[in-house]
């Protein structure tokens, strides 16, 4: 197992690596346009965007350009480590900007994610338990909603009733738990059941499918035969099993949420990660976005490594040389 750690978290630098890479192509190969000209002002003359692109490091070819970004990221840079340089707009520094942001962004996947796994899953068993009845109906529908429902239409529907004309919870905004615990909640409670919703509705689905198929194996009959009751066979038996796409999927979803939950961000003003990211392409700020790239890859990739090891402890099956 700890051979097979190590392998994977050299292969994560190398995926890393090749991210940021294939970022700096699109970023210089495609025709955006000049990120000087952004920064000039109105009209400037030649020698004042040369000035500005040698200023901002654009003279210089992409890989020679990306060759330094990778050095000052591992050797660090005057803003400290990991390096990852300022922006083209204020010249402040990147690391800074996308810390800062960072947290509106995990507490947002935070609370969402233990909302629709529990809730998916949960719903995903009493469908499975309450199979082809009015409850397993009502769980489905529930799904088909979730699954369907565009997100950006439910959060003003939810901020327009909830919020506007009921008063329940906060508005838009970002309150920092810090500043006010009550004030933090009451804004992230819409979010989080927002967000969660689309997520939890997939769960379900799954959860049902995956436990009505493990329900038919041999071995849950052979505990049936066995005399185990009907809650140990569920949930002992039936259900570790079936959590392992379940646990795969949620990874995954955890993990790119990390680069932004863009809709659901710009619904409710949270200016999180996912914000600051199209902001910055927009704007042609390739700094802020190869610093949201780089903590969105490595998010990917270590939930990848965390869920094979994972799979050990659900499936007993499953063994790394």
């Amino acid at each position: 197992m700890t051979l097979y750690i190590a392998r994977r978290l050299l292969w994560t630098i190398v995926v890393v690596f090749c991210v940021i890479a294939i970022t700096f192509v699109v970023f210089y190969l495609l025709p955006a346009g000049d990120p000087a000209l952004r920064f000039a002002g109105k009209n400037p003359t030649t020698a004042e965007l040369m000035t500005i692109r040698h200023r901002l490091g654009l003279d210089k070819p992409w890989y020679i350009q990306f060759l330094r970004f990778a050095w000052h990221f591992f050797r660090g840079d005057k803003y400290g480590w990991p390096g990852l340089g300022y922006t083209y707009a204020s010249g402040s520094s990147v690391k800074a900007l996308v810390f800062a942001r960072a947290p509106r962004t995990l507490f947002l996947i935070a609370g969402a994610s233990v909302i629709w796994l529990v809730s998916g899953v949960a719903i995903g068993v009493l469908s499975a338990v309450k199979r082809r009845t009015l409850v397993d109906r009502l769980a489905m529908g529930f799904a088909l909603f979730g699954i369907s429902t565009p997100v950006f239409w439910l959060g003003l529907m939810a901020l327009y009733i909830v919020w506007s004309k009921l008063g329940l919870t906060g508005g838009t905004g970002y309150v920092s738990p810090v500043d006010s615990i009550t004030g933090f909640l009451s804004h992230m409670i819409l979010p989080w059941t927002v967000l969660a919703l689309l997520y939890a509705a997939f769960y379900a689905r799954m959860t049902r499918n995956n436990l009505l198929e493990t329900l038919g194996e041999d071995y849950i009959r052979t505990a049936r035969a066995k005399g185990l009751t009907e809650r140990r066979v569920i949930f002992r038996h039936g259900l570790r099993a079936s959590l392992t796409p379940i646990v795969t999927m949620f990874g995954m979803d955890v993990a790119l949420l990390v680069g932004g939950a863009v809709i659901t961000e710009s619904v409710f003003n949270l200016q999180g990660l996912g914000y600051l990211a199209i902001n910055s392409a927009l704007q042609q700020d390739l700094p802020i976005v190869l610093g949201v790239v780089l903590l969105a890859s490595v998010a990917v990739a270590v939930a990848n490594l965390l869920v094979d090891i994972l799979y050990a402890f659900l499936d007993p099956r499953v063994r790394y040389a």
